[in-house]
């Protein structure tokens, strides 16, 4: 385990058990159709991981028996003990949420191993930072608490793991009283804004056939001859530099100073 992680509690071995969803206004109008004055329908979430689109399309294609495999021997509630070692050493994730309307994002989130803290088998939790200031997953996790995080290893074990779940925006001074063991600051040199801690419901491989293996390189080098980046470990944590970030790297803000001027 990374050092500066809080103690896990035991995470043993799976209950068997899958956590019970409960349902929101949409869900229960999409099990009741009561918003169409509909019959009732049978809710497969009780006895099968995944959405109604998921399922009906499994029927469609014949692949009912092959997801029922997958279900069964690789989705669980939480997190088991390589899961936890995996979670542990991976220095990224991609995180996606949805506003209250479904409206999608989808983000990129770094930082030095062990920055997605594993706080016990059935709960993760990450910093947040200032960013620029838009706060869009943040927004969208206030109105819908449903994320989905995926993590890849490009480059020791090609392998990538799921977590879905449902999160919560706590304030870093809360997030401290609750777990003392939180390292001050999880990225050099910066204080989160808050965090989000997730509570799993489902935990899954992605597989590595497709996963390229990918090596670190140095960064390259900018007109300057400098790096443009700050740490020992070549990245610009929590820099404010413009250069450093990567400027106007698409020209979206040269093409509308040009619009304007025109």
């Amino acid at each position: 385990m990374q050092s500066g992680h809080v103690s896990l509690v035991n995470t043993g071995p799976w209950s068997g058990q899958r956590r019970s969803h409960s349902l929101g206004p949409v869900d229960r109008c999409t099990r009741l159709n009561a918003c169409q004055g509909g019959p009732l329908h049978h809710d497969e979430r009780a006895e099968r991981p995944g959405s109604h689109g998921e399922h009906q399309i499994q029927r469609e294609v014949g692949t009912v028996d092959r997801a029922d495999r997958f279900y069964g021997e690789q989705v669980l509630d939480r997190l088991n003990s390589r899961m936890t070692e995996f979670v542990a050493r991976q220095e990224m994730f991609f995180l996606a949420t949805a506003d209250g309307h479904g409206e999608c994002d989808s983000t990129f989130r770094a930082g030095p191993p062990g920055f997605l803290q594993v706080l016990d088998a059935a709960t993760l939790a990450y910093p947040e930072y200032r960013g620029n200031g838009v706060m869009a997953s943040l927004g969208n996790i206030r109105e819908n608490p449903h994320v989905g995080i995926l993590m890849i290893d490009f480059s020791q074990d090609r392998i990538g793991l799921h977590v879905n779940g449902r999160a919560q925006l706590v304030t870093d001074e809360a997030m401290r009283r609750k777990y003392p063991g939180l390292p001050v600051d999880p990225v050099p040199g910066r204080r989160p804004q808050m965090w989000v801690e997730v509570e799993v419901e489902e935990a899954y491989i992605h597989c590595s056939k497709h996963i390229p293996r990918l090596v670190k390189a140095p960064l390259r080098r900018s007109g300057d001859g400098t790096q443009g980046a700050a740490g020992d470990d070549g990245q610009a944590w929590g820099t404010d530099d413009v250069r450093r970030k990567g400027g106007d790297y698409f020209g979206a803000a040269a093409r509308r100073r040009g619009l304007a001027q025109r």
